[in-house]
C-alpha cells in the first residue's frame, strides 16, 4: 500500500546498503544499472549444489525470478518476453541470495514469507513487486543481454541484463519490517469484519 510519504526514485544497480535501508514500503523505484535474473533451477544449483559461476560478483545485485524467452542473433541473445514469475516457491532461497552472495534485492509477484521479510531487515534488502502480464513493457526496458552463465539450465540459467528506466517497481517489503502484503491482509480483514456486522444487524 502506498502512503502519503511514498516516493519516486530512480536508482542505479548493483545497490548499497544505505540505500537499500532507506527505502520505504510504498516507494516507487525505477532501475538503471545491471539486474540479474535467476529462477528455480539456478538457485537450487547455487544453494542445493553449492556450486558459484566463475567470475560472477553479485554484491549488491538485484535479482530478478524470470526464465525469459528469447531468441538467438549471431551469437547474442535478443530478449524477447521477459516476464517475471510468481515468487513465493522461491522464497528458501532469500537467505542465501542476501547473506551468501550479497544480493540487496529481489523483484517478483506476489511477495515472499514472514522469514524472508525478518532476512530483509537483519541483513538489509528488499522485496520489489513489478505488474503481473507486464512482460511486454518489461523487455522494452532492457538494453541488451551482457552475459548468460550457465546456459545448460535454459531458460534458467544465470541472466545479466543492462536495464535504463526498468520500472515502475513498488516496494512492498522493505528492510524495516514493514510488509505491504500485510498491510492490505490486515486492512481487508478489518472491512470484511465490519460487513459481516452489518450483515447481522
Amino acid at each position: 500500500m502506498a502512503t502519503e510519504t511514498a516516493r519516486t526514485l530512480q536508482l542505479r544497480a548493483p545497490l548499497t546498503e544505505d540505500v537499500v535501508r532507506d527505502l520505504r514500503a510504498g516507494d516507487e523505484v525505477w532501475l538503471d544499472g545491471t539486474v540479474w535474473g535467476v529462477r528455480d533451477a539456478s538457485l537450487i544449483r547455487f544453494f542445493d549444489k553449492g556450486q558459484r559461476p566463475e567470475g560472477a560478483d553479485f554484491e549488491g545485485a538485484v535479482f530478478i525470478h524470470t526464465a525469459p524467452s528469447v531468441r538467438m542473433e549471431g551469437e547474442r541473445y535478443i530478449p524477447v518476453s521477459v516476464g517475471t514469475t510468481t515468487s513465493m516457491r522461491m522464497d528458501r532461497f532469500t537467505r542465501g541470495c542476501l547473506e551468501d552472495l550479497g544480493a540487496r534485492a529481489i523483484i517478483g509477484k506476489g511477495g515472499l514469507s514472514q522469514d524472508s521479510l525478518q532476512h530483509f531487515a537483519t541483513l538489509g534488502g528488499v522485496y520489489l513487486s513489478i505488474t503481473g502480464g507486464a512482460a511486454s513493457w518489461e523487455t522494452l526496458q532492457i538494453e541488451e543481454i551482457e552475459e548468460v552463465l550457465w546456459e545448460d539450465l535454459m531458460p534458467e540459467c544465470l541472466w545479466k541484463f543492462r536495464v535504463r528506466n526498468f520500472g515502475p517497481l513498488f516496494v512492498t517489503m522493505d528492510a524495516n519490517g514493514t510488509s505491504s502484503y500485510q498491510q492490505v491482509k490486515a486492512h481487508t480483514q478489518a472491512h470484511l469484519a465490519a460487513a459481516y456486522a452489518l450483515l447481522d444487524d
